[in-house]
């Protein structure tokens, strides 16, 4: 069972891994975008990580929903419109609760998704952070399938975003500003695929302590 301790432990853990990570994501988006992926991602999780004390009373679904809000308001680019709409969605799959099922896991993942589909209008193949999210997702899901527990789950779904991560490097990039380098932006993951990768990685990573 995930609860809403785990939750705040988790954005606690994304917000360190994207200030351990800020230098390589920026590294990343300096050769295929903007060159402040990093940066900005860094900057919306250090309010975040500020604003988690204030939230320890609040339910889970309250928790995603101020989240999305701080990332909206303080995050550059393209990533705080996605990253804001995938913890805006994801609120909206947990209304209420305190405690999440790996069911209702599934239900954030795959609402933020669809959010971020929406939002972004990418598909898989696009060379964006869709290429990682989606096959975790499906990975969750069939997982719960299975009858297989949150953290097993997660596992699997984490093992599919790195696999999702890594087939991003060969791709040409069809959406953002990568999108105008052509065959340029081969060869390199996508920024916004990794940032996701260690979204999902910190979760499970409070999840087997």
């Amino acid at each position: 069972m995930l609860t809403q301790a785990h939750i705040l432990q988790w954005l606690q853990a994304y917000a360190t891994e994207i200030e351990q990570n800020k230098a390589y994501l920026t590294e990343l988006d300096a050769a295929i975008g903007d060159a402040d992926h990093g940066i900005n991602m860094d900057r919306g999780f250090k309010k975040v990580s500020a604003q988690l004390p204030t939230l320890t009373d609040k339910d889970i679904s309250s928790i995603l929903k101020a989240v999305s809000m701080t990332l909206i308001s303080s995050i550059g680019g393209a990533s705080g419109p996605l990253y804001g709409t995938w913890f805006l969605r994801a609120s909206t799959a947990v209304v209420g609760k305190q405690e999440l099922t790996a069911q209702d896991v599934l239900g954030i993942l795959q609402t933020g998704l669809d959010g971020v589909l929406q939002r972004g209008k990418a598909q898989l193949g696009d060379k964006t952070m869709v290429d990682v999210l989606s096959p975790a997702v499906t990975a969750f899901g069939q997982a719960v399938e299975e009858s297989k527990g949150t953290v097993e789950a997660m596992q699997q779904a984490v093992v599919a975003a790195q696999m999702g991560l890594q087939e991003t490097i060969p791709m040409q990039a069809k959406k953002g500003r990568a999108s105008y380098l052509g065959e340029r932006s081969i060869g390199h993951p996508d920024p916004g695929g990794t940032s996701a990768y260690l979204m999902l990685k910190s979760l499970l990573e409070v999840l087997e302590t």
